[in-house]
C-alpha cells in the first residue's frame, strides 16, 4: 500500500479503515495515525499541542496517549476525511475543533 498523494475522493461507496498504525515524529511534535480510504493510504496527524489541549497533560508518552485516545481520534479523522478535508500532500490534519 502506498501512501497517497493524490486527490481522493469520496463518495458514498468509500470504505474507510484504520488499521492499527500510528507515530511520532518527535521532531515536529506530531502523531500520525493511518487511514486506508479505498485501499489508499492516508496519514492523519494530531500535534502534541493539540493532544495537551484535548486530552490534558500526559504522564504518558504522546503516542500512548494517542493509543488511548484512539477512538476519538479516529472518528475525526474519518469526519475530515468524509467531508475530503485533505491538505495540499493528501494528509489530514486533525485541528483542536476537530476532536
Amino acid at each position: 500500500m502506498q501512501f497517497s498523494r493524490k486527490k481522493i475522493t469520496v463518495t458514498d461507496d468509500t470504505v474507510i479503515h484504520f488499521p492499527g498504525y500510528e507515530s511520532w515524529n518527535s521532531m515536529a511534535e506530531m502523531a500520525t495515525v493511518a487511514a486506508d480510504v479505498n485501499k489508499e493510504r492516508v496519514l492523519c496527524r494530531v500535534s502534541l499541542n493539540i493532544l495537551e489541549d484535548k486530552f490534558g497533560v500526559m504522564d504518558e508518552s504522546p503516542i500512548r496517549c494517542v493509543a488511548h485516545h484512539r477512538a476519538v481520534i479516529q472518528e475525526a479523522a474519518r469526519r475530515l476525511i468524509q467531508s475530503e478535508s485533505f491538505e495540499d500532500d493528501g494528509s489530514i490534519l486533525i485541528r483542536s475543533g476537530d476532536l
